[in-house]
């Protein structure tokens, strides 16, 4: 069950030996991936690193010898292109960082050690979906850049943030697909829906 406000997430248990640790959120993702295409529900995983671990206040070496914390997250299943594919942290549309339009999609609350989405919660059934004006000018792109570190980019007028357990786009220009940080197609529309307690992690 999703996360609810005011009510505990997670629990502790012991991590088994039998449990697969993955280092980064590309390597959660290909997990996800293998057995989703399987037709089969994800096995648990331990976050041993990665955008979703530090969320989760996970990721510290030696972890998973003693008592860790589980509990249930939610995936990103993402369909563009006549294809589909799942994300555990983000998935990016971009062609540039700091020109044309730009949506980041998280189910983590970070990307690459930037404070993207201070309220995203990765088992709150929706998805905090970022997108970045087209007309927004190099200099501000630098200055939400650099406070985006500490989550204080936000609120922006040229920064559009929505959180919903469906998103679609359409892009004006074909933009390239990150997913997890793999890039994954050149698409000129994406459609992101939010999988409910989708994996259990051990972080």
């Amino acid at each position: 069950m999703t996360i609810r406000r005011g009510q505990p997430w997670g629990e502790p248990a012991q991590a088994g030996l039998e449990l697969r640790v993955v280092p980064t959120d590309r390597d959660a993702r290909e997990w996800v991936v293998a057995q989703r295409e399987r037709g089969v529900d994800p096995l648990p995983v331990g976050l041993g690193g990665g955008d979703l671990a530090r969320t989760v206040g996970g990721g510290v070496p030696g972890r998973f010898q003693g008592t860790v914390m589980t509990a249930p997250i939610d995936v990103l299943r993402v369909e563009a292109g006549g294809r589909t594919t799942w994300a555990v942290a983000h998935v990016v549309a971009r062609r540039s960082w700091w020109r044309g339009e730009v949506l980041l999609a998280m189910n983590a609350q970070f990307l690459d050690g930037y404070d993207v989405a201070p309220r995203s919660h990765p088992n709150d059934g929706k998805v905090d979906v970022v997108r970045v004006a087209a007309e927004m000018p190099l200099r501000a792109r630098l200055q939400a850049r650099t406070r985006a570190r500490t989550g204080t980019h936000l609120p922006h007028p040229k920064l559009i943030v929505t959180q919903t357990a469906l998103h679609e786009a359409s892009f004006a220009r074909p933009l390239v697909l990150w997913v997890d940080g793999v890039r994954w197609a050149v698409v000129d529309s994406v459609r992101i829906i939010v999988e409910p307690d989708a994996l259990t992690i051990f972080a």
